[in-house]
């Protein structure tokens, strides 16, 4: 119950970086304890599904108009759009299988370095609370 509920506060936290001082406090002291604990949930993800996502760019041809400088009848620059073709670069998302016996361990190794750093990150937001004691 403690766990989830310090996930939960550094999570809502995290969201506010840009926050209050107290706030920045926190997210720049728990940094690597909520990296660990993102890459621990992508983990359990992966196991719970049975396999993992993945992203690639993939580069498309797009009909678009494009601006173009032309010179009127007297000699002026005008901006007209023409029809043209552009490459137009998009993320593709595409399942990778896994094996399971890895990401078991993956997680199992997360798990153990996230019960590591729980105690630093637990007293480094204590610290920036009584350094930073929000205003009601």
């Amino acid at each position: 119950m403690s766990r989830n509920l310090t996930l939960t506060a550094l999570a809502c936290l995290a969201l506010a970086a840009c926050g209050t001082p107290q706030e920045q406090c926190i997210s720049r002291n728990t940094d690597e304890y909520r990296t660990v604990a993102r890459l621990l949930a992508q983990v359990e993800g992966n196991l719970a599904r049975g396999y993992a996502w993945d992203e690639r760019v993939v580069t498309r041809t797009d009909f678009d108009f494009c601006p173009t400088l032309v010179r009127d009848l007297d000699g002026e620059d005008v901006l007209v759009h023409r029809s043209c073709w552009r490459d137009v670069a998009d993320t593709e998302v595409f399942r990778v299988p896994i094996d399971p016996v890895i990401e078991q361990r993956k997680a199992d190794n997360l798990r153990s370095r996230l019960a590591a750093l729980r105690p630093d990150a637990e007293r480094a937001v204590q610290a920036c609370r009584a350094a930073y004691p929000q205003e009601g």
